[in-house]
């Protein structure tokens, strides 16, 4: 396990971790100033994935309709800055499984692509309420069997990579899980789990701090057995999976779901890299802040040395 303080030190870690600390602080008065609306009525859902921030898509981003074994699914592709493609990245957006879309990961997408030279997938998946699972899943696993499938034609290399944050971490571990029951993980080199959320069961004890949130009956209110792997990863034989990393923020209130997920990914013999950042909530590598550069940093660093088979 790392602590995230490599590229903080070199840095002066006091100053990264005021500087989180006031950003937080600046947040939670801003959140506190809301009013939340109320996500049991549509009026309230439509508000909540109306209130979603800025983040306007990028140009660069092209859309596109991934196909696989009679389904299909809009994924949004952002290829590497005039060069070719080393690899793809399957992401999975985070929105607790019932809002976001893939167009606002174009700007992060657009610099993962150029800072490790790979071309950026992201899925466009059905969501909760209207849509629970296996929507997600079942749009996740199509856009996976499709870049098996297609990505050498279409993007010039067989080498993959996927990942997510969030709900997304939860759905790029799931995914991994349906390939390597398929027969079909081999060709990813790693992943990137940011602030997963993978035991919706209630279970574990790092389950239990969110049983009561709203997202996990509108996603999987309707399953019978939460805790089995396609819905709670946690639990799944996590065994052949490929290398991972684990990012999340020490004030998370999904840390203990990425603690005992790496636990359980090395005890499955899994090469696993827990990271775990200081001063920072869930989503916090998405925000202006060194320690979010920090761990920005280390995402593309990991993934360029999986491309590199080390």
């Amino acid at each position: 396990m790392q602590l995230g303080l490599a590229h903080l030190l070199e840095q002066g870690l006091a100053a990264q971790v005021e500087e989180s600390r006031a950003f937080n602080a600046s947040a939670r008065a801003a959140a506190a100033a809301r009013i939340p609306p109320d996500l049991s009525t549509a009026e309230g859902l439509d508000a909540a994935r109306s209130g979603l921030s800025s983040r306007p898509p990028h140009p660069r981003a092209v859309e596109l309709v991934a196909r696989a074994g009679g389904h299909e699914v809009p994924v949004r592709v952002v290829a590497p800055d005039g060069r070719d493609a080393r690899g793809v990245y399957l992401q999975m957006h985070g929105g607790g499984f019932y809002m976001d879309s893939a167009s606002r990961s174009d700007a992060l997408n657009v610099r993962l692509a150029d800072a490790v030279g790979i071309t950026v997938v992201s899925v466009d998946y059905r969501l909760a309420p209207e849509h629970p699972w296996p929507a997600a899943p079942d749009d996740c696993e199509t856009a996976a069997c499709w870049l098996v499938d297609e990505a050498d034609r279409l993007f010039g290399t067989d080498q993959l990579l996927l990942g997510g944050a969030s709900a997304g971490a939860n759905l790029a571990a799931v995914t991994l899980l349906r390939l390597r029951d398929r027969g079909r993980v081999e060709r990813f080199a790693g992943a990137v789990l940011q602030f997963g959320a993978f035991d919706l069961s209630g279970r574990s004890p790092a389950g239990r701090a969110y049983a009561d949130e709203w997202f996990v009956d509108a996603y999987a209110g309707q399953v019978s057995d939460r805790s089995i792997p396609d819905v709670s990863p946690l639990y799944g034989d996590l065994r052949g999976l490929p290398p991972s990393l684990l990012v999340v923020g020490a004030l998370d209130l999904l840390l203990e779901d990425s603690l005992a997920m790496a636990a359980r990914l090395s005890a499955a013999g899994c090469e696993v890299d827990l990271r775990v950042y200081p001063e920072s909530v869930h989503g916090f590598t998405s925000f202006p802040t060194a320690i979010a550069e920090a761990a920005r940093c280390g995402i593309e660093s990991f993934l360029a040395d999986c491309l590199d088979g080390r």
